[in-house]
């Protein structure tokens, strides 16, 4: 068996030719804020490429870039300032953000209705109760959104997340593992798997992913998932980003895996571009859930 690859990017350019038509219809523009602390070579490039992504839909998109010696009382202004902005529907600062900076507090001070990183508490509780007002963190959404685009009914699957992050791992797991009416715009959030979350230290690793339907690997270790961890006809999603030899790959050894697996994402042009189309796509949710006559409408 030689596994289809999970074209990521032509789904993402599907997803984004639909909020484009979406916001061509809208008078006032959806206006994304992104705050780049510092001159991280990787965040500046990243944050342009949301920049870019944003202004080809139609949306307004500034880049606040302050020096890598703000304080923290002058970031949490700015949120402030932002938050209160009517015409900003949508907050995200990238990380990470200088040591002397708390994250956690400025992720709390992003207003909720604007947090489209899906990061804050409010948001977190919001998904962990499987309320459909919950702002999804992109990364997951965009992983689920693969997963219904290929597998189709998850209903019933084992799930094994390699990972536990606040970003990927724990929101990934949630979602697979609901019940109930959840869902919003672009993903359903009842898909009844049965979940297992392990990491690098668990024991016997691969004895777990040869039992599982659905693997997602997002621990951050090069290469580490091989052929002989996945069982025939299983899933396979590779949310890790990393460089060997200066070339990029994923947590799983695509090579091996791709004899074994039925689909699978590849290492660049998986999960990558769902993330940013997904951050878009909660902007536009974000853009909607504020302005109640538009939402009734669209």
């Amino acid at each position: 068996m030689t596994a289809e690859i999970i074209d990521g990017k032509a789904i993402a350019e599907s997803l984004r030719n639909r909020l484009a038509e979406k916001i061509a219809g809208w008078q006032v523009k959806p206006y994304l804020a992104v705050i780049l602390v510092g001159s991280d070579p990787a965040s500046i490039i990243y944050d342009r490429n949301k920049q870019k992504a944003a202004q080809a839909l139609g949306m307004a998109c500034d880049i606040y870039h302050l020096p890598e010696e703000t304080a923290e009382a002058d970031l949490l202004e700015l949120i402030g300032r932002l938050n209160n902005e009517r015409k900003v529907n949508g907050i995200l600062v990238q990380m990470p953000l200088p040591k002397h900076i708390n994250a956690a507090k400025v992720i709390e001070t992003i207003a909720h209705e604007k947090d489209v990183d899906g990061f804050g508490p409010y948001n977190a509780g919001l998904l962990h109760e499987n309320d459909p007002r919950a702002m999804v963190a992109a990364t997951p959404k965009g992983i689920l959104y693969l997963l219904e685009h290929s597998v189709g009914d998850l209903s019933g699957k084992h799930a094994v997340i390699i990972g536990r992050s606040n970003i990927v791992g724990k929101p990934i797991s949630i979602m697979l593992g609901q019940k109930g009416p959840g869902a919003n715009a672009t993903v359903t959030m009842n898909h009844h798997c049965t979940v297992t979350i392990a990491h690098s230290k668990t024991v016997n690793l691969p004895a777990l992913t040869r039992q599982a339907d659905i693997v997602v690997a997002a621990c951050g270790c090069p290469k580490m998932v091989k052929g002989d961890w996945i069982r025939e006809g299983a899933a396979v999603i590779d949310v890790g980003i990393n460089r060997i030899d200066g070339k990029l790959c994923g947590d799983v050894d695509f090579d091996e895996v791709r004899e074994k697996a039925a689909f699978i994402t590849p290492v660049p042009g998986g999960v990558g571009p769902m993330t940013i189309a997904m951050l878009l796509d909660n902007t536009c949710q974000a853009y909607l859930n504020q302005n109640y006559n538009l939402k009734n409408q669209s």
